[in-house]
């Protein structure tokens, strides 16, 4: 199974991205978190992988660190929760402030990110509230605090020109998204909006 790429950003989506690895583009499916985060098209990159291989799909999930992809494990072996599902919960929360979310047990706020609702929440915290503890410190070395809206909008604007779009645009779509959702919406949200106002036009 492959277990890392080292390669160049070949394309960047919402959801995705394709990794050349000397000619061969590999398509990674990434927490919307980690594809903002990710060097512009053209730049090398490397990427941790886990191989997921079901009969209609043979399909790569990458982390840009080990906390990551050990906190997606744990949220994959939840019932009823799969791959997909795991990457949707990263998508709306930094490892740190998941990892301290768990381990609280903060149902109300886990129940916020997008596609998780509360009856997932409450299972993820029973079935994972304890086993944060053994997740590497890596993953909650930065704080636990969430991020000002400051720092979101800022991550949100960078997260836009990565995927091509212009300083203007991006600093406009930002600007529109927390309007129309709040400065307290989560990133992966306020990511959608801000998508949706500029395939839209604006």
């Amino acid at each position: 199974m492959i277990a890392r790429l080292r390669g160049v950003v070949l394309e960047k989506d919402a959801e995705d991205a394709v990794i050349d690895v000397q000619g061969v583009g590999y398509r990674v499916n990434l927490s919307t978190l980690s594809l903002g985060k990710l060097p512009p098209e053209g730049q090398p990159v490397e990427v941790r992988i886990r191989t997921v291989v079901r009969e209609d799909a043979f399909e790569l999930f990458g982390f840009l660190t080990k906390a990551e992809e050990d906190v997606f494990l744990l949220l994959n072996g939840v019932s009823r929760v799969g791959p997909r599902m795991a990457l949707g919960v990263l998508s709306g929360m930094e490892v740190p402030e998941l990892v301290a979310a768990l381990s609280r047990g903060e149902v109300a706020r886990l129940a916020k990110i997008h596609g998780v609702g509360k009856k997932t929440a409450e299972r993820l915290v029973l079935e994972l509230k304890d086993k944060m503890k053994n997740v590497h410190l890596e993953a909650v070395s930065r704080g636990t605090a969430p991020a000002p809206a400051s720092a979101t909008q800022s991550d949100l604007v960078s997260a836009l020109l990565n995927l091509g779009y212009k300083p203007p645009q991006a600093e406009k779509a930002a600007e529109l998204a927390t309007s129309r959702l709040g400065a307290d919406a989560s990133f992966q949200d306020l990511f959608r909006e801000a998508l949706k106002s500029l395939r839209a036009g604006g």
